[in-house]
């Protein structure tokens, strides 16, 4: 038997179209023939059903019409219909690929900007748009050809600097060179840094922090931040010879306890120390400063940019606004978050000619 069936498939696999189509006439008036001899009707079992709807199923209705002996055309095709609605639709594995108009925004921030991806991640979340995941955003911008930033990592004094983030401020002095009708001269502000909230209260710019002036900002400092609602217990300051006796002595006459870092321990006044970093890589790097009064407009700008629309990538912020914040520091509940944004729904604010961007979703 094998040996007949293996010889009418080597002349079925010889022959022409034409050949072929003779040979499948041949074998349906044979199928009929033999058809004819057997009984009226022919039961088949599920294993033998299963056979002929896998080899029907390619075949098409109006072939089948033709074909079919054993059962009637319209009994085969009704199996096949069955046989369809049962299968399950495979589904897709893996994640849904990121949508065109979030690529094109990302690699539109990455351009305009040097933002690293978890910078850019909130953004979009500022814009409404639930962003992919950091490692969907991290290849978009390596695909690109953009560095998509450093990784930054918390420390154990970090840790402790939480516990005491409340009512503990840090405050440092950062500097430029600026021009003046007297030359090139170093100018001076002093920053005070709320842990808990990032908030930042900047002094006004002077070529001379002297004794008088220090202990004037220490006054201010205190009468600023109690009226913006927030405690002032304790201020951590570093070992820098400008914060004189005078300074820790107005300080404690308003009740603040004031605490010094170690020697040489820049990571005891962190916080402090990212954001002048910050603020000099971002504003203060990229221009020539002209006098103490332009240099006070340039730090107010950023400090309203860094207060009201630069995402803040610190713990307990989780990547949103500081005006979005609460008191203590958690976000606000933000509505659910939208997988796409179409780039025309999408603009763009600038301040200081276009170095501080600011997106955000067009009024409707």
């Amino acid at each position: 038997m094998t040996n007949i069936f293996q010889s009418l498939l080597l002349v079925i696999a010889g022959a022409t179209q034409k050949e072929l189509a003779r040979q499948v006439k041949y074998l349906k008036v044979e199928n009929q023939i033999l058809r004819s001899k057997l009984p009226k009707r022919i039961t088949v079992t599920m294993a033998e059903r299963n056979r002929l709807i896998k080899f029907a199923a390619k075949l098409g209705g109006k072939v089948l019409r033709q074909l079919t002996t054993i059962v009637a055309p319209s009994t085969i095709l009704g199996w096949i219909r069955a046989e369809n609605k049962q299968k399950p639709k495979k589904r897709k594995r893996g994640r849904l690929n990121t949508p065109e108009q979030i690529r094109e925004l990302i690699l539109l921030m990455a351009k305009e900007n040097e933002w690293g991806y978890t910078r850019i991640m909130g953004e979009l979340k500022k814009l409404g748009i639930k962003p992919p995941s950091r490692n969907t955003v991290k290849k978009i911008l390596k695909a690109a050809g953009f560095e998509p930033g450093p990784r930054r990592g918390e420390g154990t004094w970090d840790e402790f600097l939480k516990q005491h983030a409340v009512s503990l401020w840090q405050c440092d002095f950062f500097s430029k060179r600026i021009l003046t009708l007297k030359g090139i001269r170093e100018v001076f502000v002093l920053a005070f840094l709320h842990v808990e909230t990032r908030r930042v209260i900047l002094s006004p710019a002077t070529f001379h922090p002297n004794e008088a002036w220090v202990e004037e900002q220490s006054k201010s400092f205190v009468k600023l931040a109690r009226g913006q609602g927030l405690r002032v217990r304790t201020l951590q300051r570093d070992l820098d010879s400008k914060f004189t006796v005078t300074f820790d002595a107005q300080l404690k006459r308003n009740r603040v306890k004031i605490k010094k870092g170690a020697y040489r321990a820049p990571n005891t006044n962190a916080f402090v120390e990212r954001f002048v970093q910050s603020i000099q890589q971002e504003c203060l790097d990229r221009f020539v400063i002209f006098g103490e009064t332009h240099m006070d407009h340039v730090c107010e700008e950023y400090l309203e940019h860094y207060h009201t629309e630069r995402p803040h990538q610190g713990e307990g912020i989780a990547n949103e606004l500081l005006n979005r914040t609460k008191k203590r520091g958690r976000p606000k509940k933000q509505p659910a978050l939208d997988v796409s944004l179409p780039l025309n729904e999408v603009q763009c604010s600038q301040r200081l000619g276009g170095l501080l961007k600011h997106y955000f979703r067009k009024a409707a």
